[in-house]
């Protein structure tokens, strides 16, 4: 019988769904797991063989364990909101569910044929209402929460309020906007919308004038991750910063609890440390700054204020507030042609551009409230107003920027040295005086910044602050395919809908375009309003909204009353193993920590932190072919031969290409230019050239992995991808390797039937040598799963099948053993050989084998012997000889007496289990 991999893998594939294998209950008899994919946006192009890489590697350790005796959740789901759906919808008028239905019909085809352990009925979809009913769930608590400074957690609106009506918000320690100062008496004065926009201005889903990357053709605000170069990652359209009235979650309440919760995860320290640069911690003081001729105080935050003594300038972000109140009209045109060309670039450009160098000086003086000085006031794109009060305080000589800036403009540069301490060149050119002061002298750094932090706070300067550059995430888009917001307006101000209105359904609209007013698509909605006819929201949630707790309803996906239940998280609680690419390293994974938080602050959940361990896997990188065509003529030429020719490379689609020979007929066939092809061959074959590149439709090097199930089976696939390279690293694509991996399963399958074809296993008493073997691979295996290092376990299985093979092997415990270890990267062909042992029942019910150390001790050491220091041959010895009984066995040996020669040896060195020289 041969390994016919298609009949096998259709047949288990069929048996795990109809048994719902992989079905999985809240069982307190067993200790749970927890495994995790970063679910994917379903895309027309569907799975090209990069995508599987996590999720073969998730599987392995997700059926790894529940051999091991756990109870494992490993579901999946799709993050089905986005704007491709949304943009193929304004393209063809076709509505983004039913792209997006189709979508995951694709997906969920491809996930099955690769044989992967998900519970489906866990399946989430972010589109379906009974999903984001949640969503929308969550943002209204988050609404009616704000963040408490003292205890660091979130507590009730109410609570808020009740402490206005009391004392007013003079002693109220909150994460908020800017608020001036009130009483008590004044609270109760307040108008409802006075109250009620101050309340906003706390709340942790705040509604506010932001900066935003607005895309005018795409009619959308965008994220970060989606500008590239200036440019929207869809389409390639214009992004220029808007300022525009958006949603927003108070996110940089909980920097410091993001920060400290990283100390308890079993997370990279790369990925730690990408963590960390994105939260931003500072420790400095945040100092007052006069500006001439004004009543104005610009706070302005820095990490080094001992250096103040060698400030000679003063920059401001393009967008901040401060512009507008201290710009002169002789400065006005300069000013706003410098903000129109900051507005056509991203925050992450600017950061990310230390050489161009730019700026505009506004018309003002700020006093230096330690020297009295005058110093200008600019404005420059270096500077954001999100980070610190978007105002700094420039010392060229101790910052590269600055440094960079002063030279390109002509402004002065003070060396602050030893804290305090300046240079002879530190003076202020323009006065003589020197910058120095006496409370700095003779300093060092660490100290001289102690002091001067005291020092601004003594003069009443300032403030010691803990600054943080993580930001409010803007959670408005102007897309019709994403979350409704539970809001309606009255008087103008934001109120949520009751939570027996929820789910709020998208409505159904004529076109997937803003209004021609410029109103997001929901404006064309006919009766977007409430009962009592409010207004509802226009705008809808971003794509890492439903994203963001996604893990969390995995739990208890059908339960109508809450996001999960108590019984359910306090049962499965937390994420045990998540992997996923480098792409979620930042927003994705700073957003689902706060989410978590936030909801563990109002006991929603059990656990503050949501992923216990983290891994981000590698890039499966595409292995490019080409084939060379004649500039003068038709005829394509084979590798080997283009040095004789003048060519030109062009790609070619992998799919017509094998083993780097190319198929030419279908080359042919690919497209209509190349139907008439003549070609120069070597040895009557066309090879082609390759070059490993990002897999790219572009450079027709995308694999399909039904290809590659279709050709070879999804074990094979299955092993391959895990056989390439460490999980972690990038690795190129090569499927010249993968008929290696194909003939392993084969001889495997070999392995349990005889010369005929037929199988066949012994039921004998399994040898010394063979249970070696076994749990030599056992321990292998085991370690292996456990490190990730699945590219290693295949070798193993490899030389286990040939040792089985030498030996002569069809002991069945022993098959059956290797079966069980087996079964986690080859689960289908796992499964067919454990039916034909015997077994009724599925291989997942089996348990992993247990490592016998006894088995793999050697019972015989090898000592290499010398005569007179040389060693000449090597003498195999049972390891519980005593040393006369060695000096005996080797004494009598025919090649021994040859080097002795005759002699009575001097000196017989014998040290058990290392070495034997003999001294004639």
């Amino acid at each position: 019988m041969e390994y016919n991999f298609k009949e096998i893998e259709q047949k288990w594939q069929k048996y795990w769904t109809e048994e719902k294998t992989y079905k999985v209950e809240v069982d307190s008899e067993r200790p749970k797991f927890y495994v995790l994919d970063m679910f994917p946006y379903p895309s027309g192009a569907g799975l090209h063989v990069g995508h599987p890489l996590g999720y073969i590697a998730s599987d392995i350790y997700s059926r790894y364990k529940t051999l091991k005796g756990f109870n494992v959740l490993h579901p999946m789901g799709y993050d089905a909101y986005g704007l491709p759906a949304e943009q193929y919808a304004i393209q063809t008028g076709q509505h983004p569910a039913v792209t997006t239905e189709t979508n995951i019909k694709r997906y969920r085809e491809q996930l099955n044929k690769i044989g992967f352990s998900y519970d489906w009925d866990r399946e989430v979809r972010t589109c379906q209402p009974e999903y984001y009913k949640w969503t929308q769930w969550a943002f209204i608590q988050m609404f009616n929460h704000f963040f408490n400074n003292d205890i660091e957690k979130a507590e009730s609106i109410e609570s808020l309020i009740s402490k206005f009506e009391f004392e007013g918000n003079v002693n109220v320690n909150a994460a908020c906007s800017e608020t001036e100062p009130f009483s008590a008496e004044e609270w109760k004065a307040f108008s409802d919308n006075e109250k009620q926009a101050t309340l906003l201005n706390h709340r942790l889903a705040y509604l506010a004038d932001t900066m935003v990357n607005w895309c005018p053709k795409l009619g959308t605000v965008l994220a970060n991750d989606e500008v590239k170069d200036g440019l929207s990652a869809r389409g390639g359209y214009p992004v220029e910063q808007k300022r525009m009235r958006q949603w927003s979650l108070r996110v940089s309440a909980y920097a410091k609890r993001l920060l400290d919760g990283m100390e308890t995860l079993e997370w990279t320290d790369s990925l730690k440390e990408i963590q960390k640069n994105w939260i931003g911690r500072s420790v400095g003081a945040e100092v007052n700054f006069g500006v001439k001729g004004s009543d104005i105080k610009m706070e302005v935050f820095t990490t080094r204020p001992d250096t103040i003594f060698g400030v000679t300038f003063m920059v401001l972000a393009p967008e901040s507030d401060w512009v507008k109140e201290l710009t002169t009209p002789e400065y006005q045109a300069d000013i706003d042609a410098y903000i129109e060309a900051t507005n056509k670039r991203t925050e992450r450009e600017r950061l990310a551009d230390v050489k161009t160098i730019s700026g505009a000086f506004t018309g003002a003086y700020a006093i230096n409230p330690f020297t009295g000085q005058e110093i200008p006031i600019w404005i420059s794109d270096y500077v954001l107003a999100g980070y610190g009060t978007g105002a700094i305080m420039a010392v060229p000589a101790h910052d590269s920027r600055d440094y960079a800036f002063a030279k390109h403009f002509d402004l002065p540069i003070i060396q602050v040295v030893s804290g305090g301490d300046i240079s002879e060149e530190s003076y202020d050119a323009k006065t003589g005086k020197s910058m120095n002061s006496d409370f700095l002298n003779g300093l060092d750094v660490k100290d001289a910044i102690v002091k001067a932090n005291e020092e601004v706070e003594a003069r009443g300067l300032g403030k010691k602050k803990i600054n943080y550059r993580l930001r409010d995430a803007i959670f408005s888009r102007q897309r019709y395919w994403g979350e409704p917001f539970p809001v309606y307006f009255k008087d103008g101000m934001p109120q949520m809908m009751d939570l027996d209105k929820l789910p709020l359904k998208l409505p159904e609209i004529d076109k997937y375009l803003p209004t021609e007013s410029g109103e997001p698509p929901l404006g064309r909605a006919k009766n977007w309003v409430t009962e009592d006819g409010y207004p509802i929201e226009l705008n809808t949630m971003p794509g890492f909204a439903g994203s963001s707790a996604y893990y969390l309803r995995y739990m208890d996906p059908r339960n109508n009353d809450a996001l999960v239940s108590t019984e359910a998280n306090e049962y499965w609680q937390d994420v045990d193993l998540y992997i996923g690419g480098t792409e979620h390293a930042t927003g994705h994974l700073i957003y689902s920590r706060f989410w978590n938080k936030f909801l563990f602050d109002i006991n929603e959940v059990c656990k503050d932190e949501p992923f216990k361990k983290l891994i981000n896997q590698g890039m499966i990188q595409g292995r490019s072919n080409f084939v060379y065509r004649d500039k003068k003529s038709n005829k394509y030429v084979s590798h080997g031969l283009i040095k004789e020719y003048d060519t030109t490379a062009i790609h070619v689609d992998v799919n017509i290409v094998k083993n780097d020979v190319l198929d030419l007929e279908a080359f042919k066939n690919w497209m209509p230019e190349y139907k008439d092809a003549e070609f120069i061959l070597e040895d009557g074959k066309y090879h082609c050239g390759w070059a490993v590149e990002k897999m790219s439709k572009s450079m027709f090097n995308v694999v399909n992995p039904d290809v590659i199930v279709e050709e070879y089976g999804a074990d094979t696939l299955r092993l391959y991808e895990m056989f390439l390279g460490p999980l972690e690293a990038h690795k190129p694509w090569d499927t010249n390797g993968i008929d290696g991996v194909h003939k392993f399963l084969k001889k495997l399958w070999r392995l349990f039937h005889n010369e005929a074809g037929e199988f066949e296993l012994t039921n004998s008493q399994p040898t010394p040598d063979e249970l070696k073997v076994l749990h030599k691979t056992i321990k292998k295996i085991q370690d292996d799963i456990e490190r990730f290092s699945f590219n290693t376990s295949i070798s193993a299985f490899m030389i286990c099948v040939n040792e089985f093979y030498t030996l002569k092997c069809n002991n069945k415990a022993i098959f059956e053993d290797l079966l069980v270890i087996l079964a986690p990267f080859a689960p289908h062909v796992a499964e067919e050989l454990w039916g034909l042992c015997g077994n009724t029942t599925s291989i997942t019910k089996a348990r992993f084998p247990e490592f016998n150390e006894s088995f793999v001790q050697e019972n015989n050491h090898k000592y290499p012997v010398s005569f007179n220091g040389k060693m000449r041959f090597i003498l195999e010895l049972p390891i519980d000889l005593s040393r006369d009984e060695i000096e005996k066995e080797v004494l009598s040996l025919e090649k021994s007496q040859k080097w002795i020669e005759g002699k009575t040896p001097k000196k017989i060195i014998i040290v058990p289990n290392k070495i034997i020289n003999i001294v004639v």
